[in-house]
């Protein structure tokens, strides 16, 4: 193991590893590695952290990753692992107690034994015994204690991270708890029966199984994967009757022949090697064989083969899938028979690729001589602007814009409603222009079939009210009166700057000076990629992350904590001097935290400062650090600019003559504040009378040519 890994599994910093190693004589030396990268044994430095105090310290998924990733890979081991979690959750917590007592030789004795009975329940080949010998005692224990804290789901998580490193499957990606209770309640009620053909951890079957299923199918090409969902929902609903089965659902359907109540699936994207030549006459091609780059539309056929006559399907696909030219022919015959009810549009970020704006298709099998359908919905939730809406977006993939963190309840919410009133009455829902709407069937069968949802909600000249879109604009208008007045008021330099005799020459500390001296403290938070994300609920409750894209456009904390992949982010309180980590681009570099920042998490792109009141003024800290030309001189790099906040030179001067230079950087930053406001708001006004004058809600007033 290395350095880092000791740091994660005693729960200390790498520097205070650094500072064993050197200060302690009885600290492990190196048994492998390179002199600048060691390598340590990881049962002689538990040994020697248990002599210190520190058995206990490290989070028990910590614990266990590390202990797992200190064994080379071995399928065999791996299932092994897996079925002794299924053996702890079923024993009581007196027995797995008593487990924890016994020795090394013991419990892998013990785990060998109650394993070997439980394989032939796992999905896949039954391995090779034995499948512990005594070198896995460390490993065993470890999981044995993440059962006991974190539960089963948190050790299945675990152990499947170390398998899919190995994995050479591409393309798959996990679904957001959030997203997956959307897409479960997309089901009507009564689905008693529901497949996932990719069902990766079993998460939408352990959803489904919430909202009544009784009977659960899975199939995945991952071997851990098939198994963890197998052990998982057996454990999460064990009235459930759980059948998972390992293979590529394409190729080497394990259910051929059965059909369901439901199809739930997020399948892999963009993979031409999906057997094109080889199921060339498959029967489940009832509406074309997909291109060999569609083989989203082969999923998508899967599902349906699999749907007993009206029974009902959610996937998860990318939005190519409904424009690519390749995929017309096949897209055509699935809405000309009905099978296609639903396309939802869902804002990037809201799944895995996070720069891809995903999509939810709900299918329906037609059932023969059942109700013609006439139309289908389109519901765009992506948030783009809209003409004549005045709304903006607020960002797309690739312009580094800020993102907001999904609000999934106001999500779920506004799309359940408009896919409740479909349903109710498909023909007579009414419309939401830029939003939500049903276009007849008719009507998508052009040359295209396009069934992106933006292009068939797009706002209409007929869906803009003239008397609305001119109250509208008169309201912009004041408001930006309003603010060019604001803008002026802040330009007015009087009482608060005068000029000097002569340019004034300062001695400066730099930043790092003033940390050692203790006037500041510099903070900085540093990504893991091994630290898992926040799941569900928790990702939910966590504050928001404040970026340097935040600081930049000036906005409120915007970032994702779910995507902050980090041990101990630093919080930001009011006052902290905020710095982006990347010079360049428009917009400042610093930033004085208020009150609503306050609770924020740091981002990683943003250095923070936090200054000892009694010694520096945030503001005029603020004021200086953020110079163009002390910026430069801070920053390192040829294309990419990284500012070394060490590095950032501050005068020194009394504090009292600090808060004067304070108040007026705090004007400066009013100044700046007020002029962004009213270049807002001169866009949208200028966006609103544009989109009017062309769509014909608002005219040109006549001109007034005066007495004949």
């Amino acid at each position: 193991m290395t350095a880092a890994e000791i740091s994660r599994l005693a729960g200390v910093t790498r520097a205070t590893v650094s500072n064993w190693r050197r200060r302690h004589g009885d600290f492990p030396p190196p048994s492998g590695g390179t002199e600048t990268s060691p390598l340590y044994d990881l049962g002689a430095v538990q040994v020697w952290l248990r002599s210190r105090g520190h058995a206990r310290v490290a989070d028990p998924r910590a614990e266990l990753r590390t202990a797992v990733r200190f064994q080379a890979p071995d399928p065999d081991r791996a299932t092994g692992r897996i079925g002794f979690v299924l053996a702890l959750a079923r024993r009581t917590s007196d027995e797995t107690a008593a487990l924890a007592d016994l020795s090394d030789a013991e419990l892998v004795a013990r785990a060998t034994e109650e394993v070997a009975e439980l394989l032939v329940s796992l999905p896949g080949p039954v391995p090779t015994p034995p499948l512990f010998s005594t070198a896995d005692g460390t490993t065993l224990r470890a999981l044995l204690r993440c059962v006991r804290e974190e539960g089963g789901p948190a050790a299945l998580a675990v152990l499947a991270e170390r398998e899919l490193e190995d994995s050479a499957a591409t393309g798959v990606h996990g679904t957001p708890a959030p997203l997956v209770q959307l897409i479960a309640r997309l089901l009507p009620t009564g689905a008693a029966r529901v497949l996932d053909p990719a069902c990766g951890s079993g998460a939408l079957l352990d959803a489904a199984a919430r909202r009544g299923a009784t009977t659960l199918l899975g199939q995945d090409s991952v071997p851990v994967q098939a198994q963890r969902a197998a052990v998982g929902l057996s454990l999460s609903v064990p009235r459930a009757e759980v059948t998972v089965r390992i293979g590529d659902s394409l190729r080497a359907d394990a259910f051929t022949g059965r059909t369901v109540d439901a199809v739930l699936c997020n399948p892999p994207y963009g993979n031409r090697d999906w057997g094109h030549d080889e199921l060339a006459y498959d029967p489940r091609w009832a509406y074309g064989v997909p291109g060999r780059a569609e083989s989203e539309l082969a999923w998508v056929q899967h599902c349906l083969a699999h749907l007993t006559p009206g029974g009902w399907a959610v996937l998860v696909l990318p939005p190519a899938t409904a424009s690519r030219p390749s995929g017309r022919r096949v897209r055509a015959e699935l809405v000309r028979s009905g099978a296609v009810r639903a396309v939802l549009a869902l804002p990037a970020g809201a799944a895995p690729p996070l720069h891809v704006g995903l999509q939810l298709w709900v299918l329906q099998r037609p059932e023969p001589g059942g109700p013609e359908r006439k139309s289908v919905l389109f519901v765009d939730a992506a948030g783009s602007s809209s003409p004549g809406t005045g709304k903006q977006a607020t960002g797309s993939p690739g312009t580094g814009a800020s993102r907001a963190p999904l609000d999934w309840a106001d999500l779920t919410a506004r799309t359940l409603a408009h896919w409740e009133a479909f349903t109710a009455d498909p023909d007579g829902c009414v419309a939401e222009p830029g939003a939500a709407r049903t276009v007849p069937v008719v009507d998508l069968l052009d040359d295209l079939v396009d069934l992106t949802p933006a292009r068939q909600v797009r706002i209409s000249r007929t869906d803009i009210d003239p008397v609305e879109l001119s109250a509208r604009t008169d309201t912009g208008r004041r408001e930006l009166t309003e603010a060019a007045r604001s803008l002026l008021n802040a330009a007015d330099l009087t009482g608060w700057t005068e000029p000097g005799a002569a340019a004034r020459e300062w001695r400066t500390a730099t930043a790092s000076d003033l940390a050692r001296g203790g006037a500041l403290t510099l903070l900085r938070t540093v990504p893991d990629p091994k630290s898992p994300e926040p799941e569900g609920a928790a990702s939910a409750s966590m504050p928001p992350v404040l970026t340097g894209a935040d600081i930049a456009q000036g906005t409120g904390p915007s970032g994702d904590p779910a995507e902050l992949r980090s041990g101990a982010a630093p919080v930001i309180a009011a006052g902290d001097v905020l710095v982006r980590a990347i010079a360049g681009g428009t917009g400042p570099m610093v930033r004085v935290a208020d009150e609503a920042d306050a609770g924020a998490f740091l981002g990683p792109q943003v250095h923070l400062l936090r200054p000892d009141p009694a010694r520096l003024d945030s503001w005029f800290l603020a004021g200086f650090i953020g110079a163009e030309e002390n910026v430069a001189g801070a920053s390192t790099g040829s294309t990419v600019l990284h500012v070394a906040p060490g590095r950032l030179r501050v005068p020194l001067l009394s504090l009292d003559e600090q808060r004067r230079y304070g108040e007026a950087f705090r004007h400066v930053h009013e100044l700046r504040a007020r002029a962004r406001r009213a270049a807002r708001l001169a866009e949208e006004t200028a966006a609103l009378l544009s989109d009017g004058f062309t769509g014909g809600a608002l005219l040109p007033a006549a001109a007034d040519t005066g007495p004949a």
